[in-house]
């Protein structure tokens, strides 16, 4: 008695214990989340046509055929039934045929990269119309969000208009996070040195919350913000909110910001250096570093040849042990330009080595040197 008191009190707690849960994403606010849930439920109906159907015949066939049945039909020479097969292969190949149309269809239609064409299942979205962009950067342990067009940025707090497209690129300072706003769209990772997009539409008012959905570390709990589903006219009070406040986010701001904190407040920026997000994602904030755009067009070409070799710096970029927390070891290295003499030898005391084997390259490799780098070793 006293133990099935005790299994009634678990499972009235665990059943209290889900009322508290949110379950967004099967009722998002945003066009793409609701075409993910939507997928969800039909993928889960099509399993439960062969999940119920089997769950009720174990049930069925154990009460049919127990001990104390003594009319159940038994034929122990029985081995084959066309009808059974039939049913057991035709209806798990209908199923995954159904599965793999859907897994096709939606694989392209909810493709992240892929622009809108719809603001709701019953409004089609305009031919031409231009979404807004967003950047977006994940740092140790907070966001960072630009708005290229507004010419402002955020950290920890987004905000956009009611059923206008968004594209969110998405890049990270170092470490790898997932971006996910569930009432809005599914998550997508963000990587250094890489960019990956996501399309998505807001169509209801309200504030969601938003979290790196990939563990990153120490201050990974604290990694939320807030988003704001906006009126045209709310967006446009929020933007004027934030050009208010006279801060200014140009590289030496960010290489601060960008420094490892947990539970970062909301900080607004009404001044954006616009060449910042493209630095971020080319790993050059600090300018004493090549672009890796730069690095790609000297690979490009052919290659820096012995000059890149000698031409090497420390690199310091996210390394934990620059931020005092570990011992520091041998330093990796890293190319920080390459640069010709006007007779196209190389700068410096290695005899003038050539940088290039063709007689033509010289200007060529010194218009790779980033701005702001001396040219010398």
């Amino acid at each position: 008695m006293l133990s099935k008191l005790a299994r009634g009190v678990a499972m009235a707690s665990v059943v209290t214990l889900l009322t508290g849960c949110n379950l967004v994403v099967m009722n998002p606010s945003g066009d793409i989340a609701s075409q993910q849930a939507d997928l969800i439920v039909v993928s889960t109906i099509l399993m439960l046509i062969i999940i119920l159907p089997v769950m009720a015949l174990i049930v069925f066939f154990a009460w049919k055929y127990r001990q104390s049945n003594k009319d159940a039909e038994y034929d122990p020479e029985w081995h084959h039934s066309t009808k059974l097969e039939i049913v057991i292969w035709s209806a798990p190949l209908a199923i995954i045929i159904a599965l793999g149309a859907i897994t096709w269809v939606s694989t392209h239609t909810l493709d992240p990269y892929r622009p809108l064409d719809r603001i709701d299942a019953d409004r089609p979205l305009a031919k031409g119309h231009k979404p807004m962009v967003v950047e977006v950067v994940s740092l140790d342990w907070k966001w960072l969000f630009l708005y290229p067009e507004q010419g402002i940025a955020t950290v920890n707090e987004l905000a956009a208009p009611l059923d206008t497209p968004i594209q969110f690129k998405i890049t990270s300072s170092g470490i790898m996070n997932s971006f996910f706003i569930p009432a809005l769209a599914g998550q997508i990772y963000s990587m250094a040195g890489m960019e990956t997009k996501l399309h998505a539409v807001i169509n209801e008012e309200g504030i969601y919350d938003g979290f790196s959905g990939n563990y990153s570390g120490e201050g990974f709990s604290h990694m939320r913000f807030k988003f704001h589903g906006l009126s045209q006219e709310g967006f446009d009070d929020w933007v004027s909110k934030v050009k208010s406040n006279e801060n200014l986010l140009g590289r030496p701001e960010y290489l601060q910001l960008e420094k490892p904190s947990i539970d970062e407040p909301i900080h607004y920026f009404s001044d954006v250096d616009p060449e910042l997000y493209n630095a971020i994602l080319n790993m050059c904030v600090d300018q004493s570093k090549m672009c890796m755009n730069e690095m790609m067009a000297i690979d490009e070409s052919g290659g820096g040849g012995l000059a890149g070799i000698y031409n090497v710096m420390s690199l310091t970029y996210d390394v934990p042990q620059m931020r005092g927390s570990q011992p520091m070891p041998d330093r990796k290295s890293y190319v920080a330009t390459l640069c010709t003499t006007p007779e196209g030898g190389f700068a410096g005391d290695l005899n003038a080595l050539p940088l290039f084997s063709n007689e033509q390259t010289s200007d060529r490799a010194m218009s790779f040197a980033p701005s702001g780098v001396s040219t010398g070793f």
